[in-house]
């Protein structure tokens, strides 16, 4: 089976969603390092759940979890939770190293990830690679300030909430500009 198979409906969701919100939960039940450890190990079982569907390994939730098992790996073994504190930071400074660097390239690496979602110009490739790359590097701005000034709990929240609405209202942000270079269909011009 080459190809894979259907994912069921519901899965998707929760194998994107899943690791952040047992990390959540395990940090209320528990403490930072437990919650470290559920998501080093949702985060494993969300990709083999994606693989065993998909037969491919998504870029994104690969490199983050790599990050993940990285950081986490050494927040547990020297017990110290600065490391799965930078994880944020240095997840999102990649994604906006990488969407920048695309674009030196002249390529559009978000083209890449969403074509099957959106069939937009080159330009409108090039403006949500940009503002991509500025968010994202905004958002690692703010969990380094965040971390680093304020405590653990309130860092916890504003990553799992915060961080998650935040990304929400990007995308929700960009329709206009998905809208507006968005090729239209040829069959719709006889319409």
């Amino acid at each position: 089976m080459a190809d894979g198979r259907p994912m069921p409906k519901g899965l998707k969701p929760a194998t994107e969603l899943g690791p952040i919100l047992i990390f959540f939960a395990a940090y209320y039940f528990g403490d930072l390092f437990i919650a470290t450890a559920a998501i080093m190990v949702t985060t494993v079982i969300a990709l083999a759940l994606s693989y065993y569907y998909t037969r491919t390994l998504p870029m994104m939730p690969l490199v983050t979890a790599v990050v993940v098992m990285v950081f986490g790996g050494l927040t547990l073994y020297l017990n110290d939770e600065t490391f799965i504190k930078m994880k944020p930071t240095i997840i999102y400074g990649l994604f906006a190293v990488i969407l920048f660097a695309g674009l030196m390239l002249g390529k559009s690496f978000i083209k890449i990830l969403f074509d099957n979602f959106w069939d937009l110009s080159d330009e409108g490739w090039k403006k949500l690679t940009i503002r991509l790359a500025v968010f994202f590097l905004l958002m690692a701005v703010a969990n380094e300030f965040i971390w680093r000034n304020f405590s653990t709990e309130l860092w916890v929240n504003i990553k799992v909430f915060g961080f998650t609405a935040a990304t929400f209202l990007f995308f929700i942000a960009q329709v206009p500009l998905i809208t507006r270079h968005a090729k239209s269909d040829p069959s719709d011009k006889n319409a």
